[in-house]
Formats: C-alpha cells, structure tokens, sequence
C-alpha cells in the first residue's frame, strides 16, 4: 500500500510542515506541484511518467484552442491510451484468443514489446479525468489557462492513486483556496480522516488474509461460517475502498481543500439506485453523467433504459480491471439497476403501489439491497464457476 510505505511517510513528514509555513498562494502552489512531480515519479516510475505527461500536453492544449477537434483528438487519446495499457492484454488473449488462439498469443507477444512492465500508475483515474476535462471543454465551459493549475489537477498526489475521480470546475477552486492559507481546523479534520482511513484499511487488510485462509476449503466450512465470509467480503471491499479515499480526503484537507466525498455509508441503501448515489460517488457519478446520459439515459423508454444501463455499467465493471469477473459483475449491477427502475413504470398502479410498499417496509427493501449487493462482491473477487459455486453453499451444504 502506497499510504503506508516508509518512502511515503517520509514523504509526507518533510513536504507539509514546509507547505505549512505562510508562504504566497503562487510559492504553495509550486511547493505542492513539485511535490506531486516528486511523488508521481518515485511510484510509476519514467515508463509510468512519460505517457502521462504526454496525454497531459496534449489535454491542456486542446483545451486551451477550445476546438471541437483537438478536444476530440484529445478524448480519443485518453481511451486510447487507457485501451493499450490497461486492456491489450485482456484483448488479445480473451477476445483474440477465443476466436482463434494462436492469434491471441501472438498479437500478445508482439504487444509486450511496446509495453512496459506494468501499466502507467493510474491510468484510469488519469483518463477519466482528462476526458471529463476535455468533455466540459467542448461544451462551452471555461478550460484552465494556468500551466501550474492544470498540471495539479492532473497530477494532484492524494488523488492519484485511487480517486476520488476530480472535476476541474470544484477542484480549482479549492486549490485557490488551500493556496492562500491553511487553517488549524483544516489540519485537525484532515487528520482525523487520515486516522479513520487508516483505521479502516488495516481492517480490511486482515479481513482480506481471514477470508483467504478460507479459500481452499470454503466447502467444508459451516453453514454459518459460509455466511459469515459473505458478510466479511462485503466488510472488506468498503473498508478498502472508502480507507483508501478517506486518506486521499484526509491528506487535502490538511492542505486546506476538500476533495469531493466519495462513499455516503452505502450499506444503508434500501435499493440498487440508492447504492450507486452511495458507493464510489464520483466513478458512479463520473459514469451517469459522460456515459449513461449521453447513451439516452431513460429519457428513450424502458427497453432503452435497461440497454443504457448495461452498456453502462459494463463500462464500469472494466474499470475496475481487464478481465471477465469484473465484466460480469458490471453487467449484473447494470441489470438489477435498469430492472428494478423500469419496474414501477411497466407495472403501473400495480407498481407504484409496490414501490410504496417496499419504502414503508424499508427493513426488507434493506435486506434485499444488500443481499444483492453481496451477491455482486462475488462475482467481482472471483471467476464466475468459483463465484457461482460460492453462491450455491450458502444454500446448500455440499
């Protein structure tokens, strides 16, 4: 873990007190960018360095011509690169390679010879960033003009790692205003989230080696135990994420900004929509607003709608890595959301009357959430036949 590294505490120890000191906004934020250059270039390293800063250039002027062109040029670049690193892998041998093997393995062959050894350090966060800049650009929005402030929206350290997903137009904002001062409250607070996101993360660290101790003979468990690893998966993958962003929030608050909230306690939702305005807030919002939306959202009819919301969250199923499970796992959210949208609407009174009933006996809209919520950490951890499998037991005792 990045956070936790002896590199990084280092890191953090020498770059605030310095960022403390009452220096002029244009000196902080120089400080602050030279430290993201520092950071970014310590973990991804130059194979990691050189796309980024690449895909950075380009973004930046494309957005300052404000031509509907090169902001396109731009866009497909991000995809592009976000193709080559993350998914040419997945490409070549699962789709390639289904069709005909040997093809697959040589085009993969041939691809690693352009390939470094690890895809750049959060190619996504990058690419998601950049076309959402490029998007609003092309609308008509005002693009960043400084050097100093784009290069921090990109490159802002407590982000890059694993979000929250930033948007320009409350991101700078907030870096005028770390840029000028930082208050003893801003440190406290940013402290305390930097504690609960650590709390956090140790907790799912050892959640994650207690359910892999169980892995090998998850058959042979109890009923109980069997339903008691369920339940710790589903711990496990919230502390994770959310640790992981409280940190990210808590480090910019110690620099006098907030970074957008990313998980509202989504293990409180009573429906799969209330989940998704809950968990992972700016990917979840990124996707409504550059995906789902532009696809027609539900504005086109229920058939429509639940196309729209599979295409979609197939999207976001391969965000979070190149292979089947996660594909999988994306389409069944994508599914249950369109479905149980579109549901009160094809039933009519008879629909309404049960979207009634079901927010009146919120403990069973509840329970069913988080059942298939859980059911869906499964198809996300693991391949489908083991994930399938697991899902049998807890209904079965062999």
């Amino acid at each position: 873990m990045i956070f936790l590294s002896y590199w990084f505490v280092a890191f953090v120890a020498c770059f605030l007190p310095v960022y403390w000191l009452p220096w002029p906004p244009a000196v902080r934020k120089w400080l602050l960018l030279g430290a993201s250059v520092v950071f970014h270039g310590h973990f991804a390293g130059p194979a990691g360095v050189v796309p980024i800063v690449a895909l950075g250039i380009l973004t930046y002027v494309a957005g300052l011509l404000r031509s509907k062109f090169w902001c396109v040029v731009g866009i497909v670049a991000s995809v592009a690169a976000l193709v080559f690193y993350k998914y040419l892998r997945f490409l070549c041998e699962s789709l390639l390679g289904a069709v005909v093997p040997a093809w697959g393995e040589a085009a993969w062959s041939s691809a690693q010879d352009w390939l470094p050894g690890a895809p750049p350090l959060a190619i996504s966060f990058f690419a998601f960033e950049f076309i959402h800049y490029l998007i609003e650009v092309y609308r008509g929005h005002e693009p960043i003009r400084s050097k100093v402030d784009f290069a921090l929206f990109a490159i802002f350290w407590p982000s890059i790692v694993a979000g929250p997903v930033k948007r320009y137009a409350q991101f700078i904002p907030e870096l005028e205003l770390g840029a000028k001062s930082v208050r003893g409250d801003d440190v406290m607070i940013g402290f305390l989230r930097l504690a609960m996101g650590l709390v956090k993360k140790f907790a799912a660290d050892n959640l994650t080696a207690w359910i892999s101790f169980h892995d090998d003979h998850y058959a042979s468990l109890p009923m109980s135990m069997r339903w008691l690893i369920f339940v710790g998966i589903a711990l496990r993958i919230v502390l994770d994420f959310s640790g992981y962003s409280d940190m990210a929030i808590g480090f910019a608050r110690m620099m006098g900004m907030r970074l957008p909230e990313n998980f509202w306690f989504p293990y409180l939702a009573r429906s799969p929509a209330d989940f998704w305005r809950r968990w992972h807030i700016s990917l979840s919002s990124w996707i409504r607003d550059y995906i789902y939306i532009p696809l027609g959202g539900n504005r086109m009819g229920p058939v429509r709608r639940v196309v729209n919301g599979i295409a979609a969250f197939t999207l976001c199923g391969l965000w979070h890595g190149a292979a089947w499970n996660f594909i999988v796992w994306g389409l069944y959210h994508g599914a249950g959301l369109a479905i149980t949208a579109s549901i009160p609407a094809l039933l009519g009174r008879t629909g309404a009357r049960l979207e009634t009933g079901m927010q009146r006996l919120w403990p069973v809209a509840w329970a069913l959430t988080m059942l298939f919520v859980g059911v869906g950490w499964l198809l996300f951890f693991y391949p489908l036949p083991q994930a399938l499998t697991m899902l049998r037991l807890l209904v079965a005792r062999s």
